[in-house]
């Protein structure tokens, strides 16, 4: 037993694991977070409707979106951005690796009539000779990814965007990283359910990595057939480290704003958004 809690609470290097699969292709939890994105209450998953209403309307006006702009939204979910895009008349190609969120998304395009191709695919995996005006990443997903693969993925943006194409995304800040602390703690059925339908044991494990800016929130959930570990890892950034990454993969940043709405940059807000142009 001892052994067994050394493990749960063992401090990995901070990009050592990635998970994010078990998350969002898993039956059940996959289930649970669609019901987020649906929620147009909350801002789980995704945002809820009225920001995300604001948004879309702010990408309309600053990209000019309008027919045959061609947009790549990367971590589409359940279409909630793709299909609002779509009915300004874009064409919208939307990739996300959860199955259910995809199929839910496909049906609303069918049955409403939008043109919009989905995938099912991990987008850092995504490949197309299609050549887009805009790719788009919203609700922070830049930040789960690590150097190499946020290195990759911008990579992938820049071969894909035609030439003057545009990248908007949103990631975290260093004042939300700031307010995160390391922390440990266990609950039977920890999220009310949300790893399993069963009874389960959850310990969360929150740790904090000042020099690389990475907070990671360790799940160890114990079922009667098997212990799984999920690995949230969530890197947080300054405007200047992250347009470095940029430029460094052949963009130049055009403005910061403190969310995908448009709302003037402001450097205490928790999370920020960047528009960059392919060079």
């Amino acid at each position: 037993m001892f052994e067994e809690l050394e493990k749960i609470n063992e401090r990995p290097e901070p990009f050592q694991f990635y998970t994010a699969s078990d998350l969002w292709t898993d039956e059940h939890t996959s289930k649970q977070m669609l019901s987020f994105h649906l929620n147009e209450a909350i801002d789980v998953s995704s945002r809820n409707a009225g920001f995300i209403n604001r948004s879309v309307e702010w990408i309309v006006s600053m990209f000019n979106v309008g027919r045959d702009t061609g947009i790549a939204d990367f971590g589409c979910g359940p279409g909630l951005y793709a299909a609002r895009l779509a009915k300004h008349g874009a064409n919208v190609t939307g990739i996300d690796f959860s199955v259910r969120s995809i199929e839910y998304a496909k049906d609303v395009a069918t049955r409403e009539r939008l043109n919009i191709v989905y995938v099912n695919r991990n987008y850092l995996e995504f490949e197309t000779e299609d050549r887009f005006d805009l790719a788009l990443m919203i609700m922070c997903d830049f930040c789960a990814l690590s150097p190499e693969q946020r290195k990759g993925l911008l990579s992938k943006f820049h071969n894909i965007l035609k030439p003057g194409g545009s990248v908007l995304l949103d990631v975290y800040s260093l004042s939300a990283f700031e307010q995160r602390e390391e922390t440990a703690s266990y609950e039977v059925n920890q999220l009310n359910g949300f790893w399993s339908p069963d009874k389960y044991y959850g310990f969360l494990n929150t740790f904090k990595y000042d020099e690389e800016k990475v907070v990671l929130d360790k799940y160890t959930i114990i079922e009667p057939e098997r212990t799984r570990q999920v690995y949230n890892r969530l890197q947080y950034f300054a405007p200047e480290d992250l347009e470095r990454e940029f430029t460094e993969a052949g963009f130049s940043v055009k403005e910061f704003y403190s969310d995908v709405a448009g709302t003037p940059y402001d450097r205490k807000s928790n999370e920020f958004a960047v528009i960059a142009n392919k060079e």
